[in-house]
């Protein structure tokens, strides 16, 4: 009886520190899922031949880090000023040109029967109160950057001694237990690898298609803010929000046509890949159905934001593996039944 009591008061203790320490348990799960993911570039790249040299595991990283890194730097000196700069202009102007726009409006079919004098107001409201609006969330962007900074740093630090942690968890597990779950989390760990690959595919979609919009109506940037759209993709919902707010602001410089036309092209991409991109890439990328596929996102997204919503679908094919391996009873038959 006393060693009951024990233990229950030692499983509650355990899971009352989990729950004070969920934040910081979910960047060390978040690192860890990005390490895995991330392996299978690292050894493409270790697997490069100058001759008879080729990268170990540390230049392998800093290379990856240092192509990121450039890519991204590239990108805001030249491609992001220029949409910013038009954007400042456009709130600075919006006082003005927010009642011609709006009159505009009116001109569209149906649109008169419509009341847009609130709007005019808040539209005015909006461009008085930026400036600020930025400077109150400064301090959750912070917050923000020093999660990404250290999930950054666990990241590296798991691709350089990830299998000393490894096998240390591991030691924790009984001898006889210990090579099956390590054989099932090795199977895990080649499906999750894969979900990169399917991710990449999504984000090229996007970014060619947005490209070929954005040429068509004649946007401003189409370039720079299609690759924006691609790269920004791989971050569920804000990342969308980010650069359709770039893409909307950069096209209502010029007329309220183009923000038509965007806003009619992403409702329509973004149900696309909704229902159909993304069920299928996903399912030949990591061997998921395209309903748990939905599923895994939509509890992500519900249960951590948008952190569990990039991190929905490697987790969902963990537990696929680690169900199918402990839970699920697989009916043992013949050579023959099986051949048959």
């Amino acid at each position: 009886m006393r060693g009951n009591i024990v233990f229950a008061f030692a499983i509650a203790l355990v899971l009352l520190t989990a729950y004070l320490m969920r934040e910081i348990l979910l960047l060390l799960y978040v690192s860890v899922l990005f390490a895995v993911v991330l392996s299978p570039v690292i050894q493409g790249i270790m697997r490069l031949h100058i001759r008879s040299w080729h990268p170990g595991k540390g230049l392998a990283i800093f290379l990856l880090m240092l192509s990121v890194g450039a890519a991204a730097a590239l990108f805001f000196a030249f491609a992001l000023p220029p949409v910013l700069h038009d954007v400042q202009a456009l709130i600075s102007e919006l006082p003005t040109r927010g009642p011609q726009l709006l009159d505009q409006m009116h001109r569209v079919p149906f649109a008169s029967h419509f009341n847009f004098s609130g709007l005019n107001a808040r539209l005015q409201g909006f461009a008085s109160n930026f400036a600020e609006y930025l400077f109150l969330s400064i301090s959750a962007w912070a917050s923000k950057l020093a999660d990404l900074g250290a999930v950054i740093f666990l990241t590296i630090y798991f691709m350089l001694d990830g299998d000393e942690a490894y096998h240390w968890v591991l030691s924790f597990f009984p001898e006889p237990t210990r090579g099956r779950l390590n054989a099932t989390l090795l199977r895990a760990d080649v499906r999750m690898g894969k979900w990169l690959l399917g991710q990449g595919s999504l984000m090229l979609i996007l970014g060619l298609c947005s490209l070929i919009v954005f040429v068509l109506l004649k946007v401003r940037y189409a370039y720079a803010l299609a690759v924006l759209m691609g790269v920004l993709n791989i971050i569920p919902i804000v990342g969308a929000m980010v650069s359709m707010a770039l893409v909307l602001l950069a096209a209502a410089t010029d007329s309220w046509e183009k923000v038509v036309g965007v806003m009619v092209f992403y409702g329509i991409y973004a149900q696309v890949e909704t229902s159909y991109l993304t069920p299928r890439i996903m399912k030949n990328s990591v061997d998921l159905p395209a309903l748990a596929v939905l599923v895994a996102l939509l509890m992500g997204s519900k249960l951590a934001g948008v952190i569990g919503a990039m991190i929905a679908v490697p987790t969902a094919v963990l537990v696929s593996v680690l169900i199918g391996e402990y839970l699920v009873q697989h009916d043992e038959s013949t050579p023959a039944e099986n051949a048959s």
